[in-house]
């Protein structure tokens, strides 16, 4: 039985635990936040992400999960309507198979499969670690591993360890935002509210009939805001000072970020790396390759990630060969749905007046188009078979 220790307990890292442990792995997950984290943004799932969800035995619960938002409605900068659309007309999918689901109804699911059967940690991170997996945790605590798994998100802690700072893996598409929930005085419904000028979008979620909404507010900036990155109030004042005079319901977005208890600021950035693995440490999920929300693509990629490292390590007992495989199964995908976004190229939120204008030309030819077929890029993998019977 190899002992792991896995970075990270939001999708790639409790998926990755199931796996592991149905091939009976000791695994231990560690948590730097006091408790799960239960945001309730919504997140997809698709294509390959699917069948890796029912191998796990969950696609029953998810589905009764589902949101199935009905409509998203894009404004002009005046808060006119352009268009209203179903969301598949957008992004492409297969009506009654995708997901849209609550991240943490997600997390939560995740988390109650493996619970029982693994160590969890909260409230501790990973302080030192060498690639032998030597550890030192936070609390202070030491312990040696056969293998440390880092599944700890863009900015992760386990790849700054060992392949040293995220400034060269970490490329920045051109774009921040910032996510907070609000009252829903909107009338909102199982829809969304998109409002765009040349660099600068904004959008209003409603999940079912909540009786708040997300907010989302986005803006091109040529580099990123540094010095925003680690003080809230200097986010909250860039976010201010950038959408100041704007019309529509901007004033009151800001108002609410102002006031918001979960305000979320990050750029909008991949994660691209040579290799990800380094003697006994390896990465899954966005710390390997973040696509970035642009893509709608990184809940899939952790789940299908997730899935092929388990098989990987169930199959193959050299743990360098494993995360060979691992790596050669999986990087083509993960490349091809980061494909899907590039820089300066954010298809909703445009830059300019004139590549808004043409967005909004191909939002209005949508109304009489058929139906988007699913992006073959969603299911460029296939899954193979585990290799033992998972509870």
């Amino acid at each position: 039985m190899k002992k792991v220790l896995i970075s990270g307990a939001s999708i790639a890292g409790p998926a990755l635990a199931f796996w592991l442990r149905s091939a009976g792995f000791a695994v231990t997950l560690v948590e730097k936040a006091p408790e799960l984290r239960a945001g309730g943004y919504p997140i997809d799932i698709r294509g390959t992400a699917l069948d890796a969800v029912r191998r796990m035995g969950i696609l029953p619960r998810l589905r009764e999960q589902h949101i199935s938002t009905r409509r998203l409605t894009f404004l002009g900068a005046d808060g006119g309507e352009i268009v209203s659309l179903a969301p598949d007309a957008i992004i492409g999918g297969t009506e009654g198979e995708d997901l849209e689901l609550r991240r943490g109804d997600l997390i939560r699911t995740l988390y109650d499969l493996v619970r029982d059967d693994v160590e969890v940690r909260f409230g501790d991170t990973i302080e030192t670690l060498t690639d032998d997996a030597d550890v030192t945790f936070r609390s202070g605590r030491r312990e040696t591993y056969d293998l440390v798994i880092g599944a700890d998100g863009l900015h992760s802690r386990t790849r700054e360890l060992v392949f040293g700072p995220e400034a060269p893996f970490h490329h920045y598409l051109g774009y921040s935002f910032a996510g907070f929930t609000m009252p829903n005085d909107f009338g909102l419904v199982r829809e969304g509210l998109t409002w765009s000028t040349p660099g600068k979008g904004a959008a209003l979620y409603a999940v079912l009939d909540s009786e708040e909404v997300h907010g989302f507010l986005v803006f091109a900036r040529p580099e990123p805001p540094i010095e925003a990155f680690r003080d809230p109030e200097a986010q909250r004042d860039l976010i201010a000072r950038t959408f100041d005079g704007e019309g529509w319901e901007i004033p009151r977005m800001v108002a609410a970020m102002r006031e918001a208890g979960d305000l979320f600021f990050d750029v909008i950035s991949q994660i691209r790396m040579p290799r990800w693995s380094a003697g006994r440490v390896a990465l899954v999920g966005d710390a390997a390759h973040a696509p970035s929300f642009l893509t709608g693509q990184g809940t899939s990629l952790a789940l299908a990630g997730a899935y092929v490292l388990g098989h990987a390590l169930a199959t193959i007992p050299d743990h360098t060969a494993a995360f060979a495989a691992y790596e050669n199964r999986l990087r083509g995908f993960a490349e091809a749905n980061q494909a899907l976004v590039s820089e300066g190229q954010a298809t909703l939120f445009p830059a300019t007046a004139e590549a808004l204008e043409h967005r909004n030309t191909a939002l209005r030819q949508l109304t009489t188009a058929p139906p988007s077929p699913p992006r073959p890029e969603h299911s460029a993998l296939t899954l193979p078979d585990f290799p033992v019977p998972v509870r």
